[in-house]
């Protein structure tokens, strides 16, 4: 059952991004933009913070 779950749940994620339009967000189908703030992400941003901080 679970590997039926994950199997679904894989091919969802890849359908859905596969819908979008180039210059388009997947999810939200909003043009994407020169100003959009995601354009200055780093993969530092995302990385989580060192405990103890």
């Amino acid at each position: 059952m679970k590997i039926v779950t994950w199997t679904v749940g894989i091919i969802a994620m890849f359908g859905l991004a596969a819908c979008a339009e180039p210059g388009h967000y997947p999810v939200s189908d909003e043009e994407c933009g020169p100003n959009d703030p995601v354009l200055t992400l780093d993969a530092s941003d995302c990385a989580p913070l060192p405990t103890g901080l």
